[in-house]
């Protein structure tokens, strides 16, 4: 299987923000700035606290909310090179062949670890942090179907 692709910045900067969502420790962190909030307000409203404390967690959960929303999305896709290049990937049997016309890297299959599927990619993780962003664009049913499938048997099968 091959496909040709180039990233569009809207496509790259929303998947971005899926990884950071997903991420566990960004989760855990916006769920506990949420739950002191809702505490928060519920004891000012009852009076037993100033509003401080409430305003306090809302003015972290804005600043979270735009840190991951828009900050670190915008931060990565400026300083990645990779993002406005085109690419070819080949999947192989045993390994992943990504080339454009600086050069080509391959990956054997072992090396991923996970991957998620978003609206507009396939995000295909090395490490809890490292992955690749593969688009949909360029993808018919069939491609997304059989890559679907690859991927469940190529990375999946460690688990």
């Amino acid at each position: 299987m091959q496909l040709s692709f180039k990233y569009e910045k809207g496509k790259v900067l929303q998947a971005l923000r899926y990884h950071f969502i997903w991420q566990p420790e960004i989760r855990v962190l916006l769920i506990l700035v949420i739950i002191f909030d809702i505490a928060s307000a519920i004891l000012y409203i009852i009076g037993k606290i100033r509003p401080e404390p409430f305003l306090l967690g809302s003015f972290i959960w804005l600043v979270f909310i735009i840190s991951f929303w828009f900050v670190l999305p915008n931060n990565i896709y400026k300083k990645s090179a990779t993002f406005k290049d085109s690419f070819i990937v080949d999947f192989g049997h045993n390994i992943i062949r990504l080339q454009n016309e600086k050069g080509y890297v391959e990956w054997e299959w072992e090396q991923f670890t996970r991957f998620f599927e978003s609206p507009n990619f396939f995000h295909i993780y090395f490490s809890t942090k490292s992955f690749f962003l593969l688009p949909k664009d360029n993808m018919n049913d069939d491609f997304r179907h059989n890559l679907r499938l690859l991927l469940n048997e190529k990375v999946n099968k460690k688990k």
